[in-house]
């Protein structure tokens, strides 16, 4: 078996005492274990450029037919995609704003959800291509309780995750976190060094 290859992928704009990246850093720790490598993608030091009406058009051109400026203007998505297929497991953090997620965590979605590199159209509908990967979502919120009707980050990812291919999708639920004891905050991050009981979402 190879070793686990974990992309870590950071979207809290808040460095400093992020519960996001806390937890994120715990798991990824631990699906890596001694043998694993950690390639984390801080979107708050290292932010994605939106998409735009270049990008969209250097997109929908033929690979082959691509101009040295369109290549140049997919290089970021290139990289972002690559990433995200050489991973085993993918951990992503997310904290809540505004019932949804970081707008930083969005322009990732809208680089890596590319159309014959992450998932294809058949005559069968949609076909994620990145099937065989677990994604991990550490949803953390002030107030939000991570599955109500009220959160709309949880399911949009899954959503997405799901349309490339990623199915298996795993969540450390980390919601209304000013209001936890600390004893249910130690079991948060507890749960978040054992992945192996982090149950697959339905």
């Amino acid at each position: 078996m190879s070793a686990p290859q974990i992309l870590r992928i950071d979207t809290s704009a808040q460095i400093d005492g992020s519960v996001s990246r806390e937890l994120s850093d715990i798991l990824a720790s631990a699906l890596a274990g001694e043998s694993g490598r950690v390639t984390v993608r801080n979107l708050a030091t290292d932010p994605i450029e939106a998409v735009d009406h270049d990008w969209v058009g250097a997109n929908f051109t033929p690979a082959e037919e691509r101009s040295e400026a369109q290549k140049a203007v997919l290089a970021q998505s290139d990289a972002l995609v690559e990433e995200l297929k050489a991973a085993s497991d993918i951990v992503i953090g997310v904290p809540i704003y505004n019932f949804a997620i970081p707008a930083a965590l969005k322009a990732w979605v809208d680089k890596v959800a590319r159309a014959r590199l992450t998932f294809r159209y058949s005559e069968a509908g949609p076909e994620g291509l990145l099937g065989g990967r677990t994604a991990w979502l550490v949803v953390a919120s002030g107030g939000v309780p991570v599955g109500s009707d009220v959160d709309f980050a949880t399911p949009y990812l899954r959503h997405v995750l799901g349309f490339m291919g990623i199915d298996d999708v795993r969540i450390v639920d980390a919601g209304r976190w000013p209001f936890l004891s600390e004893a249910e905050r130690d079991a948060v991050r507890a749960l978040a060094e054992r992945p192996q009981e982090v149950a697959r979402a339905a």
